[in-house]
């Protein structure tokens, strides 16, 4: 019987209720996980078998960690029988069964998004466009994002928004791309990640009986981070759980901050709409965060207009109040971050790998790297280049894709000349335009029937031979031998292994480590399997699954390693520390650019900063900079708006910034009153009477206007056109205000932005 009494009263509820579906609102640090265990632990002691219960998260490890909470409840002989994974990982072995269905073989590959951009810039180089201008990354992401809305290849060419959009992009033929793109997967027996979820939706749609089938079998439905679903995924937990109704969503509008990856938070929003008599439970205890911590990210977070209302509150003790920094530019801001960091670690004895540094976006950290380094304080880079999109894995990972799917036309253009075997670009060029002539898979062309009218000479035709009949060898062996065993072959017999211990500088040294790593990985998956399933062959292909199917929070961390963590605050997401520093709140910034064009992506934004501020348990330091070098130019931009939503009662304003240097002007814009006292952002000039100010800039503008009189229009090598709005200072600190005419406002310091004057 499962102890429910640690839980709390709204956790306990939450629990307890399995007749319908219900929705919980769990609020930053509330336990939600500890509802999720919990529940699936009840339902069992209720009766429901655990092979009926599914289980759906963001992350692997996150549905491990939860399987093994359980196994600790119900006992882990039990808990093995859950269906509990990610939703691709669910889906991907529905598909496996039923792959016939859709026309595909089991053995299908599945591309990561590495593979298909190589693909897509295969496609361009086919129809022979530019790829400056049709880059595999954005047409990637276009494509993903049509299939996060079930817009397939024949509805997106009559799609007049997309239509629009291609032309305004100058990508007119994305529709045409997308349509020989879906082919080129279909004909390779390959899906990438968004086919895994639009083809289970096609699936269920097309098939009645098999959607009946799944349907029935699991009896209750949860799913984990429901605010970031897209719309597929909601289709399809809809397709499974309208007749029976026994689903149970867990998550927070608060913390959806995944739009650019097609997370709709509408989901979350309006799930009471999509159910019968749904039953709100609300998680407002956080069990991380100190009352001004969390009472900081409560004022932010309300200002947002469409949510849902909670009361998160805190016992965790009053804690110190968040500080706010303002600095100069950038460098100081690096200078501050760094100096705290060294004297709370000296201090308060907080250990490194207990404090991390948030920023919007990557290219942030360089200053930050280098101020750190200067002062000897160990970092790591979280969510650096996956294990498995480094080169030398990768073509392991290629050779074993190929033995088990041969049509994969990626798998083999990576691997049919490494290690060099004579085979070189114009060969490939040839076998790929035969096998497109005939509709073929590449692989076929290196049959009797097709490799002897392919003209090439003798010799590398049987380089050809040689490379087909190796690989022929190792299928062979895929049907006998387990994953590591087959593997281990592979490395060898290929010539692999030789290849990597030739290079004996430091990087191939480092190469060899990761062949011997992934070595240990795959002899790992075996161990596991075998323990699981004593009867069922681990074999290759089912690792190759295991391994497409891992995200970037499944990668191993150094968790053991004393080091400040430095990441975007979307990579924050799901972590704590004892002290968050959250820097670069700016407009323009933080909230983006991008983001001002809409209510709705603006509240996004603020979402964000509302992540980042729940992730400290203890200390939470937020900063800003007058000035920062970005896109080769100085940018002056005002402090973000959204900390003018955190209630200053929980802030500590520093001491303003130092002074600037003599003769250094900017105009001070007062922000916008909301009808309590703001927080000081100016520095002391805010004290000088605007006589002062204006008189002293007077003569500077003068002198300005002379060089960039309002109204001219200027080119930035960067931001493209603009017109001039106004100018202010003089000398080496001429600043020029220009509204560019495809990304708004920009304050440039004229002696790095170069602007050329057009009229």
């Amino acid at each position: 019987m499962v102890q429910l009494d640690t839980l709390n009263a709204q956790q306990l509820a939450a629990v307890e209720y399995i007749d319908g579906a219900s929705l919980v609102i769990a609020g930053a640090g509330s336990g939600k996980t500890r509802v999720l265990t919990y529940k699936i632990a009840y339902l069992v002691d209720c009766g429901l078998e655990p092979w009926r219960i599914l289980a759906l998260t963001f992350t692997n490890k996150a549905a491990n960690e939860m399987k093994e909470r359980i196994g600790q409840l119900i006992g882990p002989d039990r808990a093995r029988y859950l269906h509990m994974g990610t939703f691709h990982s669910i889906f991907a072995r529905i598909l496996r069964r039923e792959a016939q269905s859709m026309g595909y073989t089991s053995a299908y590959t599945i591309y990561d998004e590495t593979d298909s951009r190589q693909l897509i810039k295969q496609i361009v180089k086919e129809l022979q466009l530019d790829d400056k201008d049709y880059k595999p990354a954005t047409l990637h992401a276009h494509i993903s994002m049509a299939k996060n809305f079930l817009v397939l290849p024949d509805a997106y060419a009559k799609h007049a928004a997309y239509r629009q959009r291609d032309k305004n992009a100058k990508l007119p033929r994305t529709a045409e791309i997308y349509q020989i793109y879906q082919q080129r997967l279909r004909q390779s027996n390959a899906m990438d990640f968004d086919d895994l979820l639009v083809n289970t939706y096609l699936l269920f749609e097309q098939q009645p009986d098999i959607r009946q089938h799944y349907a029935q079998q699991y009896g209750f439905v949860l799913v984990d981070e429901y605010q970031d679903t897209n719309y597929v995924q909601q289709c399809i937990l809809l397709q499974l759980t309208r007749e029976h109704q026994h689903v149970c969503v867990v998550g927070d509008d608060a913390q959806s901050i995944y739009a650019f990856r097609g997370a709709n938070i509408d989901n979350i929003l309006d799930f009471q709409q999509q159910y019968n008599n749904v039953q709100l439970f609300k998680l407002e205890r956080n069990y991380r965060s100190t009352e001004r911590i969390v009472g900081a990210a409560n004022s932010l977070i309300q200002h947002n207009e469409r949510q849902i209302q909670k009361e998160v509150f805190s016992q965790e003790g009053e804690g110190s109040l968040l500080m706010l920094q303002a600095c100069i530019d950038d460098k100081q801001e690096a200078t501050y971050v760094a100096t705290t960091i060294a004297q709370q670690h000296r201090r308060d004895h907080t250990p490194y790998n207990d404090m991390a540094v948030l920023y919007r976006t990557h290219a942030q950290s360089r200053v930050i790297e280098e101020h750190l380094r200067k002062m000897q304080i160990p970092y790591r880079i979280y969510g650096g280049m996956s294990f498995y999109q480094r080169k030398e894995v990768k073509d392991i990972m290629a050779y074993l894709r190929l033995l088990t799917n041969p049509s994969d036309d990626e798998a083999l253009r990576r691997i049919v000349n490494y290690p060099a075997r004579g085979i070189g670009a114009t060969t490939l060029g040839k076998l790929s335009d035969a096998a497109r002539s005939r509709n073929l898979p590449i692989w076929d062309m290196l049959s009797d029937q097709w490799l002897l009218s392919l003209p090439v000479n003798s010799g590398t035709r049987n380089k050809l031979l040689q490379f087909r009949n190796m690989m022929t060898t190792f299928a062979l062996a895929a049907r006998e031998q387990n994953a590591y065993q087959l593997t281990l072959s592979v490395v060898k017999e290929s010539g692999i292994a030789d290849d990597l211990k030739a290079d004996l500088s430091v990087e191939g040294l480092v190469r060899v480590d990761n062949m011997q790593e992934l070595l240990a990985s795959v002899h790992d998956f075996v161990e596991t399997s075998k323990q699981l399933s004593p009867d069922l062959l681990p074999t290759v292909d089912l690792y190759l699954q295991d391994a497409a199917l891992r995200t970037d929070a499944d990668e191993p961390q150094a968790a053991d390693e004393d080091a400040v963590t430095l990441m975007t605050v979307h990579s924050a997401k799901g972590l704590e520390y004892d002290t968050v520093f959250v820097v670069g709140l700016e407009e323009n910034v933080f909230p983006s650019q991008r983001s001002m064009q809409s209510l709705r992506e603006l509240e996004e934004e603020r979402r964000l900063l509302y992540v980042a501020i729940t992730r400290a348990k203890h200390t939470c330091c937020l900063s800003y900079a007058e000035s920062r070098f970005r896109y080769g130019a100085t940018e002056f931009n005002r402090p973000s708006r959204f900390l003018r939503d955190i209630d200053k009662s929980f802030l500590r304003t520093s001491p303003t910034a130092p002074p600037l240097p003599s003769g250094h002007r900017i105009r001070i814009q007062q922000p916008e009153r909301k009808g309590r006292r703001l927080i000081p952002w100016v520095r002391s000039q805010r004290n000088t009477s605007p006589d002062t100010i204006n008189s002293s800039t007077a003569t500077a503008n003068t002198t300005a206007n002379s060089c960039y009189p309002p109204g001219c229009r200027v080119r930035h090598s960067r931001f493209g056109e603009g017109t001039v709005v106004e100018c202010q200072g003089s000398g080496d600190n001429l600043m020029v205000k220009v509204n560019f005419d495809k990304v708004g406002e920009k304050q440039l310091l004229a002696k790095f932005a170069k602007l050329v004057i057009l009229s």
